[in-house]
């Protein structure tokens, strides 16, 4: 069966004061917590064994989340004692995944509705990882001038289709945990060995809902998307 590593540590300090008294993944959007939306996009993809790395205010997380029972999903929890980068947390997490030829990790503050079968499918012989990538939007209005100088477009913080971005959202195999060390990241060290010995390939992710919560205004924009059954 797949398993899952939610990256749960974050302090989040661009959102406070919502993280003085809960790490970022805790922060409701509509009313539940961000790592809740995840978890239970995990289990309607049948992937029910969790491992959340927790750090700043862990307390938080586990006493909210348990093992996992009352989700219909197991939990297990790898705490940082100090940041280790979202790669040093992997590493430190190999206890629990290395029974595992492959398996999903996502960073704790996306909000998706990406299938994660298209990475799983995707992760062939010789590849270490596949990522999720989704089209950048725009913070802009984007407009067309006409030689005249009046507008023939004006178009809101359009997607742009030709230049793509890390949905946070990866599959690896059990080999990653060659690559990585006991402190450090999977974005800045590891991607980019990986991706020079050509061991990592993008799937593109078209028409999805995807929101990483770096700020209020995101918050704001995700309780309008991702509204509660």
């Amino acid at each position: 069966m797949m398993k899952a590593l939610i990256l749960a540590g974050g302090m989040g300090k661009r959102l406070r004061p919502l993280t003085d008294d809960k790490p970022k993944p805790m922060i409701f959007i509509s009313n539940k917590p961000i790592l809740e939306w995840q978890i239970m996009w995990l289990k309607s993809h049948n992937i029910r064994e969790v491992v959340l790395c927790t750090g700043y205010m862990s307390e938080n997380i586990t006493e909210y989340f348990g093992d996992g029972e009352k989700f219909g999903v197991s939990i297990e929890y790898s705490k940082e004692e100090e940041p280790l980068g979202t790669g040093g947390a992997l590493m430190q997490s190999e206890p629990f995944l290395k029974e595992h030829s492959n398996f999903i990790v996502m960073n704790g503050d996306i909000m998706s509705n990406i299938d994660p079968n298209s990475l799983i499918l995707n992760l062939t012989d010789g590849l270490i990882g596949t990522i999720a990538v989704v089209a950048l939007r725009s913070p802009f209005g984007e407009i067309e001038i006409k030689e005249d100088g009046r507008l023939s477009r004006f178009t809101e913080k359009p997607i742009l289709n030709d230049h793509w971005i890390n949905a946070g959202i990866y599959c690896f195999s059990n080999k990653i945990f060659n690559y990585l060390s006991s402190v450090g990241s999977l974005e800045s060290d590891v991607f980019p060995l990986l991706a020079q010995e050509n061991k990592l390939s993008a799937i593109k992710q078209n028409n999805v809902k995807w929101r990483s919560i770096d700020s209020h205004k995101d918050i704001e924009e995700s309780q309008k998307e991702f509204v509660t059954e």
